[in-house]
């Protein structure tokens, strides 16, 4: 039998309560609860049941799952549940995969204005892309994308980003053809930047006028007018990182990546090598090392557990904020309109929906079935539940009396 494997959960669970108290005046509700509910995940503090074999009659006692989006042991089934929703979405076209990234200066104050600075991240993006695809010059259709938002880069420092996942077309401004864009190229990248640089220049001046933003630190003195003008002059001349990839290898591929991006957190558990005196060592990437662009960037670093856990934490969003959003064609509103149009330009059939192949299972193109059912892992038989059990509940003092000592 192997070494067990580290998790973040063994991390919160071993370090946690003294950093919590030290930090508490730090740290915000959101992020409490996170703690708490990544180091209660699938232990007896959430109840679970009792799952028996109906072949071998192998027992097995399962805990139930903190299902907080931060957690990386519940995003597996999540992410699942998400893709056989949205199987009914693709269409028989190629799909691009495009990035926007807001500059260091600004993910900067975005950790203090996460609410604002993230959703105007989400809308000048969709913003961005179809404006330019909506121009003749360009492209001339409505087009969709699925934006993820992440607010990480590989070791665990604040970057906030979107990935966005776009058919390469759209329908005709009158509806009544596909347009399709060249083979192998979506848009134009350097376009795309300087609108999406100036666009969210304007609207971070807007919200700045509203008093929609909040300063602190070194960064204090950008509430006055004058000096938030002089710190974005520069902004105004970099260039704003905004980068499209190659077209995916069909629908398959594209589910496959939806897969690991949507419901991805800060740091998988695979990630993580070790829990000693020296801290949490993890793997990480080094985007910034081009000296040898044959071999992986992929090197080890080592950090306090205290800092490990700060720079978790940092990723934390705010409660009801959704990361996960859809515009244009695939928007939520007359999404269902505008798909059946552009399968009926395009010739093919709709896909089958969840309801139409039942609730048992679900099937993806060219892939095995997704089980809803408990499975045992010994012979793959169907297993029952036994016996449930509720979670533990909290033990809570009285409210104290006026007057009482």
């Amino acid at each position: 039998m192997g070494p067990i494997a580290l998790e973040v959960a063994d991390i919160l669970r071993t370090h946690g309560p003294a950093w919590r108290l030290a930090q508490r005046p730090h740290l915000s509700l959101g992020q409490l609860k996170v703690m708490t509910a990544i180091e209660q995940c699938r232990t007896s503090a959430l109840g679970g049941h009792v799952l028996r074999c109906t072949d071998c009659a192998h027992d097995v006692v399962s805990y139930n799952s903190c299902r907080n989006r931060h957690c990386p042991k519940c995003q597996a089934v999540a992410a699942k549940r998400w893709l056989v929703a949205r199987q009914a979405d693709l269409l028989p076209v190629d799909y691009y995969h495009v990035v926007f990234t807001l500059p260091a200066p600004i993910s900067d104050i975005a950790y203090y204005n996460q609410a604002v600075l993230y959703g105007l991240l989400f809308e000048i993006a969709a913003d961005t892309l179809t404006t330019i695809a909506a121009d003749p010059q360009h492209l001339g259709a409505q087009v969709g994308a699925t934006l993820v938002l992440h607010t990480w880069g590989s070791a665990l420092a604040h970057h906030p980003h979107v990935h966005g996942i776009v058919p390469g077309g759209g329908l005709s401004p009158d509806g009544q053809r596909w347009v399709a864009c060249k083979p192998g190229f979506f848009l134009s990248v350097r376009v795309l930047s300087r609108l999406f640089r100036y666009r969210f220049l304007v609207a971070l001046v807007q919200a700045h006028l509203a008093g929609k933003l909040q300063f602190f630190g070194h960064h204090a003195d950008l509430v006055d007018p004058k000096a938030f003008a002089r710190w974005l002059a520069p902004l105004r001349q970099c260039e704003w990182v905004v980068y499209a990839k190659q077209p995916f290898a069909g629908p398959e591929a594209v589910l496959a990546y939806l897969s690991r991006y949507t419901h991805r957190v800060a740091i998988a558990n695979s990630r993580l090598i070790a829990l000693d005196e020296r801290g949490v060592t993890f793997r990480w990437k080094d985007y910034r090392d081009k000296a040898r662009p044959d071999r992986p960037r992929q090197k080890t670093m080592t950090l306090s557990a205290d800092e490990f856990m700060r720079r978790f934490l940092l990723h934390v969003l705010p409660a009801g904020f959704h990361r996960i959003r859809h515009f244009g064609l695939i928007a939520n509103n007359g999404r269902k309109e505008r798909l059946a149009l552009a399968r009926e330009l395009l010739c093919v059939v709709a896909p089958m929906t969840v309801n139409e192949l039942g609730k048992d299972q679900v099937t993806r193109p060219t892939e095995e079935p997704i089980r809803l059912n408990f499975v045992c892992r010994q012979c793959g038989a169907l297993m029952i539940v036994l016996e449930t059990f509720i979670r533990d509940a909290s033990i809570r003092a009285p409210p104290a009396v006026r007057g009482e000592a």
